[in-house]
């Protein structure tokens, strides 16, 4: 994937199908690489709820590989504040669908130790 965001903790890239497409592709493509969903946040449903606004269809998922998370937490047990990966889907207003996520070793690298940044390098991986 290109680096599409403009934050640098994150990877993303404009794809040409549905945004409901987009959402079962990205949780099929996380189920294949032995990550599940941990949650499933609406943020236009949320924004529309409490401030009522309308945005344009926007998810979050909380991904977690168990593996991954249980050897994170053991070389770090406050890595937990930097958990589950993010994938963020959401509808552009040109007619394509972003789909970015928060590059795990960029992030995992304030922790600072060797066997975190070697867990986050087989994380980006996948």
């Amino acid at each position: 994937m290109s680096g599409r965001t403009g934050l640098e903790v994150g990877i993303g890239k404009d794809v040409e199908t549905t945004f409901d497409e987009t959402i079962a592709r990205a949780e099929r493509a996380l189920k294949d690489e032995g990550f599940g969903i941990l949650t499933r946040i609406d943020v236009k449903a949320t924004l529309k709820k409490k401030l009522d606004l309308d945005i344009a269809p926007y998810k979050i998922l909380g991904a977690c590989n168990p593996g991954f998370a249980s050897q994170a937490i053991a070389a770090e047990p406050s890595i937990g504040a930097l958990l589950p990966c993010n994938v963020v889907v959401r509808a552009d207003p040109a007619g394509t669908t972003i789909v970015e996520f928060m590059d795990p070793l960029s992030v995992m690298k304030l922790v600072g130790r060797p066997e975190v940044e070697t867990l986050a390098t087989e994380v980006r991986k996948r």
